[in-house]
């Protein structure tokens, strides 16, 4: 199979091809091709994949509150000619989305079927891209997921390491509530659903919640790093964009196709691992 990976340099993009080891790859970053300009769709259509997993993406959510133009012109209109190339040559499409597109008003997990609701630009610019996917293809998983680390880039698990060697005290958020997700695991959830052929909506995280002050907890647990951290409100952290108070998801249709998501506690304690941190 050839499978064309936008975002192939992110922390989710290595894992995908690692996953995927032993396909005809065709891996993209930036440099390779923009996804804000239209010649991105002449490159797919050159390439002529069997499968787009459209990774690429502003991901930086108080970066997008700031500059929202540049949020919708990545997140929606450079999903938009992603979309354009892989309908053109018949291929299959992944759109990477986020658990940002609910307003988390909601006290219970987010199914596929709950009503979307962004709070910030960061969850209204890819809920754009949703559209755009729904709209203009038909063979397509559009699949959320939450939270997301990894081994590669950066992200929380790596800043709390760092920030424990740096600092006495921590002090982390105590009232938002997600499902961390390694990257690893949901590489995997795209390589099982894609041999399906059920398109659709999915939820692609952890099982299970936590808040990012319980994930530091665990995360110090498991590296025996004795920390004091102190838990702190959103307000009192005080960032540019809103954060939903709840975006857990649940996994509803992925398991009606049978594929499970381990729980988020073993996900940790395997990256962690993988990290060589801890036992």
């Amino acid at each position: 199979m050839k499978i064309l990976i936008t975002g192939a340099e992110g922390q989710l993009g290595h894992e995908l091809c690692r996953v995927f080891k032993g396909n005809d790859l065709i891996p993209l970053n930036h440099k390779d091709g923009d996804i804000t300009q239209r010649e991105i769709i002449q490159k797919i259509e050159k390439a002529r994949p069997d499968l787009v997993i459209h990774g690429a993406a502003y991901t930086d959510v108080d970066g997008c509150e700031n500059n929202p133009d540049r949020a919708y012109l990545v997140n929606a209109l450079g999903t938009r000619n992603v979309v354009l190339g892989a309908h053109r040559v018949g291929a299959d499409l992944v759109y990477i989305s986020t658990d940002y597109v609910f307003d988390g008003k909601k006290e219970v997990p987010y199914t596929e079927f709950d009503i979307t609701n962004p709070i910030n630009v960061y969850g209204a610019s890819k809920l754009g891209g949703e559209w755009q996917v729904q709209h203009l293809t038909h063979k397509f998983y559009i699949v959320r997921s939450s939270w997301l680390y990894g081994l590669e880039g950066k992200n929380f698990v790596k800043t709390i390491l760092r920030l424990a060697r740096e600092q006495e005290t921590l002090k982390i958020v105590n009232d938002q509530i997600g499902c961390p997700t390694y990257v690893k695991d949901l590489a995997l959830v795209i390589f099982h659903l894609i041999k399906t052929g059920a398109y659709g909506i999915y939820h692609a995280a952890a099982d299970g919640g936590c808040t990012w002050f319980d994930f530091t907890e665990e995360i110090l647990k498991i590296s025996k790093i004795q920390k004091k951290v102190n838990p702190i409100s959103s307000k009192e952290l005080g960032r540019p964009a809103k954060r939903p108070p709840n975006s857990v998801l649940k996994n509803f249709s992925l398991k009606t196709l049978g594929i499970k998501v381990r729980g988020w506690k073993e996900q940790i304690q395997d990256c962690l691992k993988e990290m060589k941190i801890g036992s």
